[in-house]
């Protein structure tokens, strides 16, 4: 097995990066078809924009479902991957809770319509809120702490609230085309500051 491997050129490890990307590839394009059209577009949409046929995704995700799940996991893994990264590399770290709050809004939007698709699955869905939870709440602590911990902003609010908060005010923002919550989030970070 190991020779055919190195006979065609590829490492498996190679083999398994280049998989790997492709996933990824993938669903960052699911993700943005989902943010433009929602989770019922089309998957030849999704495939069209991964510039894959129609196969690769049904191999891949045999369900709506199962792909709605692999972008929901997926973008709250580069959502809690930012966070970190973020705080290493801005200004300061009340830009960084800035930037990531405004990852966040997106990943918000592109989960739109997913309780209704796994309606049928409570435990599934009760499952991925369970992730959402564990992977993001730390890092928005993270991200709140060093804000508070430079002076930049008060420190009486936790993680959990700020999230809550955040997506109550995306709630119906993709209904009502007056309505702008992007704004909204922004002024609420805004208001986190300390007053000089």
């Amino acid at each position: 097995m190991k020779d055919s491997d190195e006979g065609a050129g590829h490492p498996p490890q190679s083999k398994r990066a280049d998989a790997r990307r492709n996933k990824e590839t993938l669903l960052d394009a699911a993700a943005a078809v989902f943010v433009t059209s929602g989770v019922e577009a089309p998957v030849r949409d999704i495939a069209a924009e991964a510039g894959v046929g129609l196969g690769t995704i049904y191999r891949h995700f045999p369900t709506r479902a199962d792909l709605i799940i692999a972008v929901y996991r997926h973008q709250v893994d580069a959502c809690a991957e930012a966070g970190p990264a973020l705080l290493a590399t801005s200004a300061t770290p009340h830009a960084a809770l800035a930037q990531w709050i405004n990852l966040f809004v997106d990943f918000l939007v592109t989960k739109h319509g997913l309780a209704a698709v796994l309606q049928s699955d409570n435990a599934g869905f009760d499952t991925l809120h369970a992730y959402f939870l564990d992977r993001l709440v730390p890092v928005c602590t993270q991200l709140l702490d060093a804000a508070a911990g430079s002076g930049e902003i008060r420190s009486d609010l936790t993680a959990y609230e700020l999230m809550r908060g955040v997506g109550n005010l995306c709630i119906g923002a993709d209904s009502d085309p007056r309505y702008d919550a992007r704004r909204l989030v922004e002024r609420l970070v805004a208001g986190l500051r300390q007053p000089r």
